[in-house]
């Protein structure tokens, strides 16, 4: 992992540094943010960051079981990370990167915080795969077939390594 962790740092620098960034930098901040999470057994591979103008301005990761928070999913933390740093709840302009297509919870909360664009790793399927519940809310909610100017996939085959981590692991399913 101490590899991986010295790439992701080095990528994040970049971003920091007014080096343009490519949207894979963030993305794979996001599957080391969820990585630390699910390490610290803190809850599931579901990492985030919100990014704008080119710069990680919120990030967060799954909360769910260190915080006993059933909202606390890793969109939660990143909006709620900007949201402060930024003194705003309105997140016009802002892109947001996760490692798995967002829940119909996180989805919402994208929306209200007018989040621009939301790019993903896993699909819902592969959540589905792994002990989560997002398939069946998503299927009350009438699914996603709408959606597809709002989300893109990315990097999928580096987020499913995430969750194929995770799903090795000794873990409490919610």
């Amino acid at each position: 992992m101490g590899d991986f962790s010295e790439k992701i740092f080095t990528s994040y620098e970049k971003a920091a540094d007014g080096e343009e960034p490519a949207p894979e930098d963030f993305m794979n901040i996001a599957i080391n943010e969820a990585r630390k999470g699910i390490c610290n057994k803190e809850g599931g591979p579901f990492g985030c960051v919100v990014v704008k103008n080119g710069k990680v301005v919120g990030i967060g990761h799954n909360r769910v079981l260190i915080d006993n928070d059933s909202t606390m999913h890793g969109e939660i933390a990143a909006i709620r990370d900007a949201e402060k740093k930024l003194g705003t709840y309105d997140l016009s302009g802002c892109d947001i990167y996760t490692t798995a297509e967002p829940c119909p919870m996180c989805f919402a909360a994208c929306m209200w915080a007018n989040i621009s664009h939301i790019f993903y790793g896993c699909t819902i399927e592969d959540t589905s795969r792994i002990g989560f519940r997002d398939k069946r809310f998503d299927e009350l909610m009438g699914g996603r077939d709408k959606l597809a100017d709002y989300l893109t996939q990315m990097q999928r085959k580096a987020c499913l390594e995430l969750f194929n981590e995770y799903d090795a692991m000794e873990k409490t399913i919610y």
